[in-house]
């Protein structure tokens, strides 16, 4: 039987998956904090804390990787702003606060933010 390796598909394809996390990073890097459905919290969550501890290295290739995911204005923002408040912090960068349920579909709603 085929197993999953890693991660939720969310149901969409890998590209639709790819817009979806740069879209929600960037909402999270501009504003601080989202609330979005439980099971995309919980996948972004590594992803931006990798980029995150990127941005803490402060050097070329993780500069280009930023800005290869961000758009000038956020990337600016977690290279300036977000990297330097978590440099003495190894990592935990985001936190997950379970909301409950939304009305119309029942689904689990959360609230992701920097901490």
């Amino acid at each position: 039987m085929k197993k999953l390796k890693k991660g939720r598909k969310l149901k969409r394809n890998q590209a639709s998956r790819k817009a979806l996390f740069k879209s929600l990073a960037t909402a999270i890097v501009l504003k601080e904090k989202i609330i979005t459905t439980e099971a995309k919290a919980k996948e972004i969550k590594p992803f931006l804390e990798k980029l995150i501890t990127a941005a803490k290295k402060n050097d070329l290739a993780s500069k280009k990787k930023i800005h290869s995911i961000f758009s000038d204005q956020s990337a600016k923002k977690i290279i300036n702003k977000i990297a330097p408040k978590y440099a003495n912090r190894k990592g935990g960068y985001l936190r997950i606060i379970k909301l409950g349920f939304r009305k119309n579909d029942a689904a689990k709603i959360a609230r992701i933010e920097l901490v």
